[in-house]
């Protein structure tokens, strides 16, 4: 174990104490792999499946979301591309035009696109080939199977029809009454259990949950910081409670986990249970703060969410931008 992170858990175990969450001790790489195994969906859906629980958004989910459509008002769960170097966008979105109204004899108004999008400000979609987990990937494919030429299995064409589900936020801040969680706050299945009992839904199969810790509205009054070190989060045991409910993708406003993890020696360990093991793919770096406001407003949480991922052969996911219709 790192000499510091018995400090840092013991801080965060007190910060967490004050605040009257019920902290849960550290777990062991072993409990980890332990839950690999049980919470594994590898052959459920056949030896060669390539899409993972996006199978359980059924045609009949599909209707059933529809239906959940009554004003037609529509809210983007994407945040704005950022092309400002800070702590939190190391790889800033590149914008280039490379013609426009002030060049000679201008027709057409035409820029260039570049993005190393996998990072903390791009929202996008992580695709069941992002990880690797002691060799392998999620339905025990070869991670050397996703090479230098890109993901020979698992890439993101599994999904170009496109997600179209139930949509639910779960507003940890709402619940909690504060304006966004502060660093290294866990978030536990309690508060999913205590989520649902407030709001009277229940999560099920095929649904697409978005998690809000309020992270741009603390980065807006309090600036960027670097979320691979410290950042309120799913805890790893949120992944059962996934895979009890048989939810399809899970997003959230950061990467979604918990830093530091909780997991001694696990880095990302909500990552590695949800798309290695249950094949769930995940939604990272939404902003959550517009459909906040709109679910507050009208007090109902769920809502047709709909998203396209570019249809790149080879893939490890997406850019993306989710569309939350009431």
């Amino acid at each position: 174990m790192c000499p510091h992170y018995s400090r840092i858990l013991a801080a965060l175990s007190f910060l967490a104490a004050a605040a009257g969450v019920v902290a849960q001790p550290a777990l062991e790489k072993g409990v980890v792999d332990g839950w690999m195994k049980e919470l594994s969906n590898w052959g459920r859906w056949g030896k060669t499946d390539q899409a993972g629980t996006f199978n359980l958004i059924t045609n009949a989910k599909r209707k059933a979301a529809a239906a959940l459509v009554r004003e037609g008002y529509s809210v983007s769960l994407s945040r704005a591309a950022d092309t400002t170097p800070s702590a939190d966008n190391a790889s800033p979105f590149g914008r280039k035009m490379l013609s426009s109204g002030v060049t000679p004899n201008p027709m057409f108004a035409m820029d260039n696109y570049s993005t190393s999008y996998h990072g903390q400000s791009l929202t996008h979609l992580d695709s069941l080939s992002h990880m690797f987990y002691q060799g392998k990937v999620y339905n025990g494919y070869s991670q050397e199977q996703i090479n230098n030429s890109g993901a020979g299995q698992l890439d993101v064409m599994a999904f170009q029809t496109g997600f179209f589900s139930r949509g639910i936020l779960i507003d940890i801040p709402q619940m909690k009454g504060v304006k966004y969680l502060e660093l290294s706050t866990p978030i536990y299945p309690a508060d999913f259990d205590a989520w649902e009992k407030k709001t009277g839904i229940r999560i099920g199969a095929g649904d697409i949950v978005f998690v809000r810790t309020g992270r741009w509205a603390r980065r807006a009054e309090k600036g960027p910081w670097d979320i691979g070190q410290a950042a309120a989060g799913m805890h790893a045991s949120c992944a059962r409670w996934f895979k009890q409910r048989d939810v399809a993708v899970v997003g959230s406003d950061t990467h979604g986990e918990l830093q530091p993890s909780g997991v001694t020696g696990v880095p990302f360990p909500l990552h590695q249970l949800l798309i290695v093991a249950m094949g769930t793919p995940m939604i990272d770096n939404c902003d959550l703060e517009a459909v906040s406001a709109a679910a507050a407003q009208r007090k109902r949480w769920e809502f047709l969410v709909t998203a396209s991922p570019l249809t790149v052969p080879g893939g490890t996911g997406s850019p993306l931008n989710p569309i939350a219709i009431f």
